[in-house]
């Protein structure tokens, strides 16, 4: 009875560490499927702001696309770098938004670029 009752305890012990793996494994592949994400929202960006017409309106839809997306990366993590480059992308962000607001049709976003560029290198397996 003793072993059964250690036996069971054990493979308990073995199953929270494996499914504590994949909720890791989990939040690592959330961060690429955002990180993606967020890289298609700033290809949208540059082929707005690069647009001819420079059309604010899919201007601000990437932005908010990006916003949304940097949401499901904010709080989820201990990882200093990410949130830093969440930070720095949230700027980069709110900067374009003010600029756009302010009748710039060709906004710098190099700041998004490279702190999106930033996201993904974090995110990025192994």
């Amino acid at each position: 009875m003793k072993r059964r009752l250690a036996l069971a305890v054990a493979t308990a012990a073995a199953l929270t560490t494996v499914l504590s793996g994949c909720g890791a494994l989990d939040t690592a592949m959330d961060c690429v499927k955002t990180a993606d994400a967020i890289a298609t929202s700033v290809d949208k960006l540059q082929q707005a702001v690069s647009n001819a017409s420079n059309d604010p309106t899919q201007i601000e839809e990437s932005l908010n696309s990006i916003s949304q997306e940097l949401g499901n990366l904010k709080g989820t993590t201990d990882n200093a770098d990410l949130s830093k480059a969440v930070d720095d992308l949230t700027k980069g962000v709110d900067t374009v938004r003010t600029a756009v607001k302010n009748g710039d049709a060709t906004p710098d976003i190099a700041p998004i670029t490279s702190a999106a560029g930033e996201v993904a290198k974090v995110c990025a397996p192994g």
